[in-house]
């Protein structure tokens, strides 16, 4: 019996953590700005570094923390590097947050400047 409580406490313990992984990437304002930028269309780190006006590693390590929870995915084309939502998760909860977006920070000033500024992003002209 005690092998049984402690094997599904342990399940449990885990699949909080991963909940809170999740959660956790979704704590940044600029993981969001990324996620609802990466909505509006597919974007390298240059890109993102000029819309959010971060550092090149910054950029980097929000990106990371994306793409290890599922939010996103990258594709190598010739010197760039494009990120993009994740069309197909594996974890179904990250579907449902990326449907939600538009809802909870659709409206927010940072955001609407956002996708202003995406549509005069040119890589040719920022990325060295």
């Amino acid at each position: 019996m005690f092998t049984l409580l402690y094997f599904v406490y342990k399940r449990n313990k885990i699949m909080l953590e991963e909940k809170i992984k999740i959660f956790k990437a979704l704590s940044d304002p600029n993981r969001l700005r990324i996620l609802k930028a990466l909505q509006t269309k597919v974007l390298c780190v240059c890109e993102i570094r000029e819309l959010l006006q971060l550092a090149n590693s910054t950029v980097s390590q929000h990106l990371s923390i994306l793409k290890q929870e599922g939010f996103i995915l990258e594709e190598k084309e010739g010197k760039w590097v494009n990120y993009y939502i994740n069309p197909q998760p594996s974890d179904p909860r990250i579907s449902a947050f990326l449907s939600m977006l538009d809802f909870w920070i659709g409206d927010e000033k940072a955001i609407i400047a956002d996708k202003e500024k995406i549509c005069c992003l040119d890589r040719k002209l920022i990325c060295c």
